[in-house]
């Protein structure tokens, strides 16, 4: 039987540690997100560009050095890893322009997104068992997606703020789970001992 238990609580301990640790990155970037939320941006921004470049050697290095691809595709490898690369450092060569740029294509994107939910919802209404709630939906859906393509560089400011309140929440909830997880490991290891 002890040797269940300390397996238990084994377990229980490495998931009350990834726990506190994911609690406490997910705390730190949400502070991080609402105390400098510029610079946060800034910095997705440039994950971003450093993806576009070095995706962009992989296509380059797959047309070169794959012995399975031929003609076309090692064109089309080349000219993609090329894109890819000169978008990466585009991107990088003015960061303040490439972050509200991106930020422009999110908000609308997900204006557009919105607007067709609104309009699929509305196209499925004779199907729908609760019709009255598919209207409403698809109304608020529509009204969203105007309202967001009017001003979406708003949005994503709202969005990144939610992102950040969201992320402090639900680092706090993790640390908070951490804490009484240990409690419940107790009760576990005291009910087998006891069994």
């Amino acid at each position: 039987m002890s040797d269940v238990s300390s397996e238990e609580k084994g377990f229980f301990s490495a998931v009350r540690t990834t726990l506190a640790v994911s609690g406490v990155v997910t705390l730190i970037a949400g502070i991080v997100l609402l105390v400098w939320p510029i610079k946060s941006a800034f910095i997705v921004t440039a994950i971003f560009a450093s993806y576009l470049i070095i995706g962009g050697l992989v296509y380059l290095a797959l047309s070169i050095f794959s012995q399975e691809k031929t003609g076309w595709s090692r064109v089309g490898h080349a000219l993609l890893g090329l894109l890819y690369i000169v978008a990466g450092v585009i991107a990088f060569s003015n960061l303040a322009a490439t972050t509200v740029s991106l930020a422009l294509i999110v908000g609308i994107f997900i204006g557009v997104s919105w607007i067709i939910d609104g309009v699929v919802s509305l196209s499925l209404l004779s199907a729908s068992k609760s019709k009255g709630l598919t209207v409403v939906y698809a109304i608020l859906s529509l009204i969203a997606g105007v309202l967001v393509l009017l001003s979406p560089l708003f949005l994503t400011a709202v969005l990144w703020t939610v992102l950040g309140i969201s992320l402090v929440v639900l680092g706090i909830l993790q640390i908070v789970r951490a804490i009484t997880l240990k409690k419940d490991a107790e009760t576990l290891a005291d009910a087998v001992q006891a069994g």
